[in-house]
């Protein structure tokens, strides 16, 4: 009896079923802790005509700003998975890719938010935050940034 019982709740454990009939299924979309920053190609001048620069207290990430024609383009800085509910500095410039010179040079504070791709109840946990890069305003919320 011991045997039959073992084997059922063994296969039980191995198929995800729950002892107590309430089953979690969970998706397998991952998710990194990062902070993002997202602006429009054109507000910056042209094709990769700016260079974009995130900071996360000493982590930094880079690029060109991208096409012109494209709606959208951002960069993310990565986090420590564990890093949890705190509030992390965020600095954004950018440089005019010609000669240069700063067109953006702005800074925040980002509280960062728990995100749960696959339900409360899943793995993973991510912690994030996100930025417009606004030619005029630097470092704002990227509420009502639209995609055309």
């Amino acid at each position: 009896m011991r045997r039959i019982l073992l084997i059922l709740a063994t296969a039980a454990a191995l198929t995800g079923c729950s002892v107590f009939g309430q089953d979690t299924l969970c998706t397998k979309a991952d998710m990194d802790s990062e902070v993002s920053v997202l602006w429009r190609p054109a507000d910056f001048g042209g094709t990769d005509a700016a260079v974009i620069r995130v900071c996360v207290e000493d982590r930094c990430k880079e690029r060109k700003s991208g096409d012109a024609d494209n709606p959208i383009a951002g960069v993310s800085v990565r986090l420590p998975d564990d890093i949890g509910a705190v509030t992390v500095p965020v600095r954004l410039k950018v440089t005019a890719a010609r000669n240069d010179r700063v067109v953006v040079d702005d800074s925040r504070r980002a509280r960062l938010t728990e995100q749960h791709p696959n339900g409360t109840s899943c793995s993973p946990v991510a912690w994030t935050a996100a930025f417009r890069a606004d030619p005029a305003k630097g470092l704002t919320s990227p509420e009502g940034l639209s995609l055309q």
